[in-house]
């Protein structure tokens, strides 16, 4: 039995990660403003669908040469369970009159695919256009919850989809700048480190003018470019003060706090018009 209940492969090991679902879902619970038994059986479908990659990649692994056939029976152990937990809360929101929420489960099946694909070539790893298409999957949980809460596909979901993939986009080249910092051996003058953090400077402007404009025209609730402004103004430190010799764990936990004050912000921001 100890060779099945396995913590890195029920879970996911990369922690950060957890907050690419999380964040969405919790945005999308509290602007649908009603939480039902549609909306914990959307928080059961989606959680089942993240966690799921974990054990099935496990397996990719094992079936591809990379490890141990002793991974193998917990990895299918934790995928069945995964899946008959996921398809159960998709076979009840359909009874229930929800079964347009499945179709946002769609998109995530070939992106599925192609990280599976990359796993089994051992190239999973620094992917951040992967991670960045996957990140959209998963902001996809932010529809899926505020439809839940409504009880109706509201279009306004829509642009929930769109705030929170721009927000977790911007969030992973930050840190992929951020990695690049460390392997600094010199602090570079102020145009070296703005040209390093430059992708990552842009994803955040580009998202904090967006919302703004949006915010302007009565697109948006007027104060929601607030929390990207948070955003921006990380990334804006960042840039000016490179991660030079820094632990990744210390990066994650700074980026783990920018992300919650986003989402708590983003929360009450999306009901003030």
């Amino acid at each position: 039995m100890r060779n099945v209940f396995r913590r890195h492969i029920a879970l996911p090991t990369d922690h950060g990660a957890w907050v690419f679902i999380a964040s969405p879902l919790l945005i999308g619970l509290f602007a649908g403003g009603r939480w039902s038994l549609a909306s914990l059986l959307v928080i059961l479908g989606a959680l089942s669908a993240f966690l799921a990659r974990q054990p099935v990649s496990i397996a990719i692994k094992v079936i591809s040469g990379r490890r141990g056939q002793h991974d193998l029976p917990a990895a299918i152990l934790w995928t069945a369970l995964y899946a008959g937990l996921g398809l159960a809360a998709a076979a009840w929101l359909s009874q229930m009159g929800f079964a347009y929420l499945l179709l946002l489960a769609v998109p995530g099946l070939p992106v599925f695919a192609w990280h599976l694909w990359l796993v089994a070539r051992r190239a999973e790893r620094r992917q951040p256009g992967v991670e960045i298409v996957a990140t959209g999957v998963l902001s996809l949980a932010a529809p899926a919850a505020f439809w839940a809460g409504r009880g109706l596909p509201d279009p306004a979901g829509w642009w929930l989809f769109v705030l929170c993939w721009l927000q977790s986009a911007a969030s992973i080249v930050y840190a992929y700048a951020r990695l690049e910092q460390r392997e600094l051996k010199v602090v570079p003058d102020t145009a070296g480190k703005i040209r390093l953090a430059a992708r990552a400077l842009a994803y955040t402007s580009f998202n904090l003018l967006s919302v703004l404009a949006g915010s302007l025209l009565g697109w948006l609730p007027g104060w929601i470019f607030l929390p990207y402004a948070i955003q921006w103004s990380e990334t804006v430190w960042g840039t000016l003060h490179p991660a030079v010799r820094v632990r990744p764990a210390v990066i994650g936990f700074r980026q783990l706090i920018v992300s919650a004050l986003f989402t708590i912000l983003f929360v009450l921001l999306w009901q003030v018009q």
